[in-house]
């Protein structure tokens, strides 16, 4: 039984899952989304929102300790200047997490989109697409 033991194993040791946990979590700080397999997406989704949460007020010891997840400078700085004031007023629920239909051609994983809540994507894929229409119906 895994009473009181939270979190996924995701079919690694201890310390391979938290080399995954940190990589995962820095590629969706700098990306703001990406494609993963669906459970990986559920079990770091939680390290995703504590480090959120933690850029959500600039103290010297909350720098600390992002910078001791993260081991990067301009992911700190991009969490405390860029992700921490966007979700200030909310107050959870940072991420989401959208299946994707078929899966993974080598293993046959479950696919899914972890994304940022309104970082924008969608809206600068839609701006391009308005650009290019345009520039299409002015040549034609």
């Amino acid at each position: 039984m895994r009473h009181r033991n939270a979190g996924k194993k995701l079919g690694r040791n201890p310390s391979h899952r938290r080399a995954t946990t940190r990589n995962f979590v820095r590629a969706v700080i700098r990306e703001e989304r990406i494609i993963t397999t669906l459970e990986k997406a559920k079990g770091l989704r939680r390290a995703v929102e504590k480090l959120i949460t933690l850029g959500k007020s600039k103290t010297l010891a909350r720098i600390r300790r992002a910078y001791a997840q993260l081991q990067d400078r301009d992911l700190v700085r991009k969490l405390f200047a860029e992700l921490g004031p966007r979700y200030a007023s909310r107050p959870g629920g940072y991420t989401r997490i959208l299946r994707l239909h078929g899966y993974r051609i080598g293993d046959g994983g479950s696919r899914a989109i972890l994304e940022l809540v309104d970082n924008g994507v969608l809206a600068k894929k839609l701006a391009q697409a308005a650009e290019s229409s345009a520039a299409a119906e002015t040549k034609g």
